[in-house]
């Protein structure tokens, strides 16, 4: 096994010597929602790691035969023993450092029956007001709540592109044209 640009290629990549086999290596779909109830959104606090006892929306890694929605709805039933009407895409985020694209869908709560699932610690319904911003896991998901609140306040839910990218400690993100997340 070597690390080369492979013929007809432009990109370093895992080739097998013997047989020629190219092991392309992709980014990662995270999938999730922001699960909706009235007023208020469903947050889950994480009780794996990375990031343990921080608060997150459901979303994790899309599987092998599954659509984008119904990982987010499995990662949500996994999260937070919920089903969720999954409704648009709202957000979709580039981690081109860690190769990965997040999708977030709006979602609706069709009971507010709720509880942790085996990756949450706990599961809790919070107004904008009450969000705890300091405490949430990552910074795709304090975008993403970002721009739901924004949007619900001027009841215009767009498509939010951006890509979000390390400058030394910091996460920053780099909005897209044509996505809405260039409009604060």
């Amino acid at each position: 096994m070597t690390w080369r640009i492979p013929d007809d290629d432009n990109r370093q990549r895992y080739v097998c010597e013997a047989c020629g086999e190219i092991f392309y290596e992709n980014p990662k779909i995270i999938a999730g929602c922001v699960p909706i109830w009235g007023d208020q959104v469903l947050l889950c606090k994480r009780a794996i790691e990375p990031r343990y006892g921080w608060w997150t929306l459901p979303a994790g890694f899309m599987e092998n035969g599954e659509t984008t929605m119904e990982a987010a709805a499995r990662e949500t039933l996994e999260e937070a023993s919920t089903q969720v009407e999954i409704l648009d895409l709202f957000a979709v985020f580039n981690l081109p450092q860690i190769n990965q694209v997040y999708m977030m869908f709006q979602a609706v709560l069709p009971t507010l029956e709720f509880s942790p699932g085996s990756e949450s610690l706990e599961c809790m319904l919070y107004h904008e007001q009450e969000i705890p911003w300091s405490e949430l896991a990552f910074p795709t998901i304090t975008h993403t709540l970002e721009y739901f609140f924004s949007d619900r306040k001027k009841n215009d839910f767009g498509l939010h592109f951006g890509d979000i990218v390390r400058e030394g400690q910091q996460a920053v993100l780099i909005p897209h044209r044509g996505g809405r997340a260039d409009a604060r």
